[in-house]
């Protein structure tokens, strides 16, 4: 007999799409590791008619068979339903509990659709709102019981209710699998090889770790164990390429703060603590804004004196061990950067002598990003705040640090006052004025509500008394920029106009000091003719003042100077007035306001 063909089952579009949008999703290891029943039968009761799924608190999704939409939708709509389960909001204690109301269920869909909205998965078959309001699912189901629901929630049940139901538990007796735990596991270990790979830690090609380079190690172990610069070194990139360091002269390492790269040269070979050193002392440099702070003066030398000062700090912290051949001295420790530099600017043998990480007579503080450009964030804002949370958390856990890197870290969070705001304090201080006094011989004009109240009045009394006054000494050399002179003219007269100085002692110094006398105030930025333009010769100018017998002994001095003249001494108050970046050839006594 013959036997009749076999029918061939026809394919069902629905069954292959729905399959296809479950591989979508298991590609997802976050989302694949949350062990769950699917129910896609025809006399499945739960399924929702209308929708497409909803999940119960026993682990199944209950999945409409008769519901048409393509991989993409069926993977976001799985996705969604998973998250209910790793996100707890379909607890496993045993019993019959509470079902969520309307307003809950909104809440818990709202957070879950939030989440994907950062954590893609597949495509939405629904409208999704264009933003999602801030709060955990409880704030946002009490906001709705009190305003209403939103038009939309978005959640995968179509026209029901919710699509999470909290069932009777049926696994008899065994116990229930913790879908919270289980997905903070799995998203943590994909969040890792997201780093791992951006990071360049796992092949592209072939997905197996690569061995970490040392410079990375040293990195992670200020990321993970050294709370004072983790934060920043969290923002930081190291670049090892060997011929772009051969191609810019770095010989062992650089930093770019602007571009948040630390460049090193992976030709050289050190141990882990040394990479430690090196990468600490680049992110210090990043930290403390060297590049910034430098002004005007000399880039190698201002590099060369913050390497003395951060090399001190790291050895005093313990941070690594320092390679052979950096620069360190122990009598210039509890110097800052600044204090540094005024001491090896005028040591031109110790100079000839001096490197940095980046080599030999090259500073290591780039001041360009050495690839191409980035988008950047405010990068004061992002250093201030690194060094400052990482200095809260550092005195809590690790206790002490240095003294001078303390106070750098503070002056950071409070930046430095304009340089005639700092003047103006000054001649607060030591150019007061003349205080009036009140009297009833002299009273107040009586106020309209109290006529028969006398009141004492303020005035200045008419006899004699000593007004203050100030010395400037004028540097009139042909070096003087015309413009901060005005400038530096200008800030004085009003503040000793707003004071009630009558007149100031002014003394012009190029090669040899020209007297103008008392000046009123007014004239010493107006009509004040400028004598001199030759040399710098400072000091005869000072011992004028000095040895005049008409100018009073408390008097302080103000000598304004670009830097080039001779070394002085005052034996009185005094400060310098001198433009940004200019350096004195000696180690001022007074304070040094400077000019922008």
């Amino acid at each position: 007999m013959k036997r009749a063909p076999t029918e061939r089952k026809k394919p069902d579009p629905g069954a292959e799409a729905f399959a296809e949008g479950l591989r979508l999703l298991r590609r997802n290891p976050a989302l694949a590791a949350l062990r769950a029943d699917i129910c896609r039968t025809e006399d499945c009761t739960t399924a929702p008619p209308d929708g497409w799924a909803v999940a119960d608190s026993n682990g199944t999704l209950h999945v409409n068979p008769r519901r048409r939409a393509e991989p993409e939708e069926w993977a976001w709509v799985l996705a969604h339903c998973l998250l209910h389960l790793g996100f707890g909001h379909l607890p496993g204690a045993r019993g019959t509990r509470t079902q969520p109301d309307a307003h809950q269920a909104a809440a818990r869909c709202a957070v879950v659709n939030r989440f994907l909205a950062t954590f893609p998965v597949g495509r939405a078959p629904v409208a999704l709102p264009q933003e999602y309001p801030g709060g955990d699912e409880e704030e946002l189901a009490a906001r709705w019981r009190r305003d209403g629901l939103p038009p939309t929630t978005a959640g995968t049940a179509g026209t029901a209710e919710r699509d999470q139901l909290l069932v009777e538990w049926r696994g008899h007796g065994q116990a229930r699998e913790d879908w919270p735990t289980a997905f903070a596991a799995a998203l943590t270990r994909t969040m890792s090889a997201a780093m791992d790979r951006a990071g360049g830690r796992i092949d592209a090609e072939t997905g197996e770790r690569l061995p970490e380079r040392p410079w990375n190690r040293a990195l992670n172990w200020f990321v993970s164990s050294y709370p004072l610069l983790g934060g920043i070194a969290a923002g930081l990139t190291v670049v090892a390429d060997a011929e772009l360091a051969r191609a810019h002269d770095i010989a062992v390492a650089a930093v770019n703060a602007e571009a948040a790269e630390i460049y090193v040269n992976p030709l050289r070979h050190y141990a882990d603590e040394e990479w430690r050193f090196i990468l600490g002392h680049e992110i210090l440099h990043a930290a403390l804004r060297h590049g910034e702070r430098r002004g005007g003066r000399d880039p190698f030398l201002f590099n060369v004196a913050a390497d003395y000062v951060i090399n001190g700090w790291l050895l005093e912290m313990g941070v690594g061990e320092m390679p052979d051949g950096l620069l360190h001295d122990p009598q210039l420790k509890g110097l800052s950067a600044e204090e540094v530099y005024d001491r090896i600017a005028r040591d031109q043998r110790r100079i000839r002598r001096l490197a940095t990480l980046a080599g030999k007579n090259r500073p290591d503080v780039l001041g360009e990003p050495l690839g191409p450009p980035r988008d950047y964030v405010d990068l004061d804002d992002f250093y201030r705040r690194g060094l400052q949370q990482g200095f809260e958390l550092h005195r809590r856990e690790r206790g002490l640090l240095p003294a001078g890197l303390v106070e750098e870290i503070r002056a950071l969070a409070h930046p430095p006052l304009p340089w005639d705001a700092q003047l103006a304090r000054w001649f607060d201080e030591f150019v007061p004025r003349p205080e009036p006094v009140r009297s009833y011989s002299r009273p107040a004009r009586r106020q309209s509500a109290t006529p028969d109240i006398p009141r004492a009045g303020r005035h200045h009394p008419e006899e004699e008394v000593p007004r203050c006054t100030f010395g400037v000494v004028l540097d009139t050399s042909g070096s003087m920029d015309r413009t901060l002179l005005g400038k530096a003219l200008g800030a004085i007269a009003s503040y000793a106009a707003a004071r009630d100085v009558p007149a100031a002692r002014v003394v012009h110094c190029d090669a040899a000091p020209h007297d103008a006398g008392y000046l009123p105030v007014e004239e010493i930025a107006g009509r004040l003719r400028v004598h001199g333009r030759g040399g710098t010769v400072l000091q005869p100018g000072i011992d004028l003042l000095e040895r005049a017998e008409d100018f009073p002994p408390g008097a302080p001095v103000l000598v304004i100077t670009d830097g080039e003249c001779d070394v002085l001494r005052l034996r009185r108050e005094h400060a310098f007035l001198v433009p940004r970046g200019a350096v004195l050839p000696f180690t001022p006594r007074g304070p040094v306001f400077r000019m922008s």
